[in-house]
């Protein structure tokens, strides 16, 4: 058999590796995000196998590919776990996006646009019909699109690729921290206070509702790690 040349395109059976390969990882990684698989639980190939109904391949193609992300820890001969939280990268993590984010909504109280503010007010009544609802997943979706309004309404290109390098990183600390009883409704308490600041035009005003937001975040977060010390590394 002739061997293929670099960059010739895959074969069909190739193509379908891949594609069963990406299932698995978008199946794992979501579950891991989510919370469903916690911090140091173990994945099992031959149950994904099983539960997949694929060969050994994709999965660990998969799983390779989350190791690779940090979000799996795979231990010769011990098998693959779920990559514990750095206590550390987080709360460094959040000091930037509390710097930054701080300083964006004080921009945002002096020159975000009349129309930027009615997404923002669109935001707030899609997110109480989350809160009333307990919609955990939608909730977070709205909330990365409330902080992210700011941005985009601002143009800030180049804050905004630095956030969502945050986000990537902040995923499943953020999920985390939004199932404790009571936060969503104290959640959009605290984005209704930002928007209503905002409005007013008082910068100073907006970066402080931003920064008591982020804070209590913060303060979430290093209750959450004395609280349940096995899911992080410290």
């Amino acid at each position: 058999m002739i061997p293929r040349a670099a960059g010739y395109p895959p074969t069909p059976a190739e193509q379908r590796r891949a594609s069963k390969a990406d299932f698995v990882y978008r199946e794992v990684k979501a579950a891991i995000l989510s919370g469903a698989l916690e911090p140091g639980a173990v994945i099992d190939k031959v149950e994904l196998c099983h539960r997949l109904g694929m060969s050994r391949f994709p999965v660990t193609t998969a799983i390779n590919r989350l190791a690779f992300e940090r979000l799996v820890f795979v231990e010769p001969q011990h098998g693959s776990f779920v990559a514990k939280i750095s206590v550390d990268d987080v709360r460094e993590w959040m000091l930037i996006r509390r710097a930054l984010e701080t300083e964006i909504a004080g921009e945002a109280a002096q020159r975000l646009s009349r129309a930027a503010r009615g997404e923002l007010e669109r935001n707030l009544r899609y997110q109480q019909a989350c809160v009333e609802a307990k919609d955990y997943a939608g909730f977070y979706t709205l909330d990365l699109e409330f902080h992210r309004l700011l941005v985009v309404g601002l143009g800030l290109a180049h804050a905004g690729e630095i956030l969502d390098g945050l986000r990537a990183h902040l995923e499943r600390v953020r999920r985390i921290l939004l199932t404790p009883p009571g936060r969503l409704p104290k959640t959009l308490a605290e984005h209704r206070l930002v928007a209503k600041v905002l409005e007013q035009g008082d910068a100073g005003a907006a970066r402080a509702a931003m920064h008591v937001h982020l804070e209590q975040t913060t303060e979430l977060f290093e209750a959450f790690v004395r609280q349940r010390p096995g899911l992080f590394l410290v």
